[in-house]
């Protein structure tokens, strides 16, 4: 099997077979010239309607212990699983501080768990371009539910969160500030509000008040406490009454369409970025604003993508 070739590549990702999947995430996220090759034979099929979760919040919140009791509670009913694990990342070195091994050790000899680690390197769009791609490719290979879990609430995480069909916000009793920071877009994020290690001191006053926001929002409040498996399968039951209701609404077809559209912005700057770069280092050093330099930037990509528009309409006359 020649795994250097996009069509038996997609072939034996639709085959499980894990270097594979491995390799074709691999060829999107570094953004290899033949990643558009793949991509476009993987939109050509006929994917699977397949359901993902985003999992974020605060750090110290307990998010990855409680994607492992997903996991395996998923796995318990004979799913096949895939995670997407956002990395902090130097934007420098671009080396992950975190990993899928050392985050997902118990399900690391799991064959039916496929567990990908994406660092942020600094990127933004970039990022959430290539993690919807590698949610496609782990559904083509049979994951439902895909996770996608974040390692705090900050703006890249955000953006990648919302290319999930339902998202998590998971909180712990402790944190202080953080939650408090959280409130006000707290309902515009999530769909489901976690108060997690519910058996510490502070946890019921949290769930109390996530109570009253879960009830003036109409938002599903669980309890878990992640450590002990405690509350998972409740938080599981909550999932899924939350996926009848926003599929009732058409919510969920509006939010799929949303992150599609989301992600063909992403990609368009992420192929922008280069031919910007080029641009901005053949007009010399940067003087005066640099709002005002950036639109000129901007015009003059216009221009040039505009002129060779016009040279190609000429060649074809």
């Amino acid at each position: 099997m020649n795994l250097h070739q996009p069509a038996e590549l997609l072939a034996a990702v639709r085959a499980r077979n894990p270097r594979a999947i491995g390799r074709a995430i691999s060829l999107v996220e570094d953004g290899a010239p033949a990643a558009e090759a793949l991509l476009d034979l993987l939109d050509r099929e006929a994917l699977p309607a397949v359901v993902t979760v985003g999992i974020t919040g605060p750090g110290g919140a307990g998010k990855s212990t409680l994607t492992q009791q997903l996991i395996g509670h998923y796995r318990g009913l004979g799913r096949r699983v895939g995670v997407v694990a956002i990395d902090p990342s130097s934007p420098i070195s671009g080396g992950a501080l975190l990993g899928d091994r050392i985050r997902m050790m118990r399900h690391a000899t799991d064959g039916e768990v496929v567990v990908r680690s994406m660092a942020t390197r600094g990127r933004i769009g970039g990022l959430c371009a290539s993690a919807g791609a590698a949610v496609r490719l782990m559904a083509y290979a049979g994951c439902d539910p895909v996770i996608i879990e974040t390692v705090g609430v900050g703006q890249a995480e955000i953006d990648v969160v919302r290319l999930a069909d339902l998202t998590l916000l998971v909180m712990a009793p402790g944190l202080g500030d953080d939650i408090q920071a959280m409130k006000a877009g707290l309902v515009e994020l999530a769909d489901v509000l976690v108060v997690n290690k519910c058996d510490n001191p502070g946890a019921e006053a949290l769930a109390m008040d996530m109570e009253q926001v879960a009830r003036e929002r109409d938002r599903l409040l669980r309890r878990t406490c992640a450590t002990e498996g405690r509350g998972i399968a409740e938080l599981a039951e909550g999932l899924e009454t939350a996926l009848a209701k926003s599929s009732e609404s058409g919510e969920l077809a509006r939010r799929r369409q949303r992150s599609r559209e989301a992600e063909v912005l992403d990609w368009a700057l992420e192929m922008m970025r280069p031919r910007l770069s080029s641009l901005l280092r053949d007009n010399g050093p940067v003087r005066g604003d640099p709002r005002l330099a950036a639109r000129n930037l901007l015009e003059r990509l216009c221009r040039s993508a505009a002129d060779l528009s016009n040279g190609i309409s000429k060649e074809s006359t």
